[in-house]
């Protein structure tokens, strides 16, 4: 147990001075944007968390042929920095859209770290309907 300890340890300390990688180890990809998503019964709402971004500068938002692409760029304030667990650099995050999606209907706003996407859905998806079952001829 006390050489995990030691590794651990070691390798806190050989970051020590340097960011967090702004890619993703495994992938080399932007890190991705936790998120949720649920419909509130006229559309579809997405939450993502971005604390640290500036929304006015930092970051875009578009919608394109079923997908929802979220793009953000998180920078450090402070160059002087001895440690920090914090992840600095480009994030991103793509949303396939639910079929029904209005993509002529998206508002996004920003508060307190958490952007919200709300998509609208189109007239003709919006709740269950029921469908009347005809009887063929000769049929039971």
């Amino acid at each position: 147990m006390s050489t995990v300890m030691t590794t651990v340890a070691a390798r806190a300390s050989d970051r020590a001075g340097s960011p967090s990688p702004t890619r993703h180890p495994a992938t080399g990809q932007p890190r991705m944007i936790p998120m949720e998503q649920y419909s509130d019964g006229t559309g579809y709402v997405i939450r993502l968390e971005i604390p640290g971004v500036d929304p006015a500068r930092d970051l875009s938002v578009s919608v394109e042929t079923g997908t929802l692409s979220v793009r953000a760029e998180r920078r450090s304030a402070r160059t002087d920095q001895v440690q920090t667990e914090f992840h600095y650099g480009s994030l991103a995050r793509d949303v396939a859209l639910p079929l029904g999606s209005n993509v002529d209907d998206v508002t996004a706003s920003c508060r307190d770290g958490i952007l919200t996407v709300r998509i609208g859905m189109q007239p003709e998806h919006q709740g269950a309907r029921r469908v009347k079952v005809g009887i063929e001829p000769g049929g039971r």
